[in-house]
């Protein structure tokens, strides 16, 4: 069984188990979250489709851990110019773990 959720603009794929990294989320860890943005729940043959999304499906999650991600480097050059800059941004994101999925 797997479904289709929405969180921080994004679409993952999740199963029961399952641990993945969402946008930064307002929680402490070891406490749960309720995804119930449910774009699509799918058990063996049986898909069902939210328009668009289902209407009392939700996904149970548990928060792991609240990290930052590597750095990415941001450089910007002209030629014939002396113009260059650098930055970085390191994005925050929550882990999280999939505990169960009701549709």
């Amino acid at each position: 069984m797997y479904a289709v959720i929405q969180t921080g603009g994004k679409q993952y794929r999740v199963s029961e188990g399952d641990i993945l990294r969402v946008e930064l989320l307002e929680k402490d860890p070891k406490q749960a979250v309720v995804f119930d943005q449910v774009l699509l729940v799918a058990e063996n043959t049986d898909i069902k489709v939210g328009m668009p999304t289902l209407k009392g499906a939700t996904v149970e999650a548990e928060v792991i851990r609240h990290d930052r991600a590597k750095k990415v480097f941001i450089f910007k050059k002209k030629r014939t110019t002396t113009y260059q800059r650098t930055q970085g941004h390191r994005q925050g994101f929550t882990e999280v773990r999939i505990k169960g999925i009701k549709a």
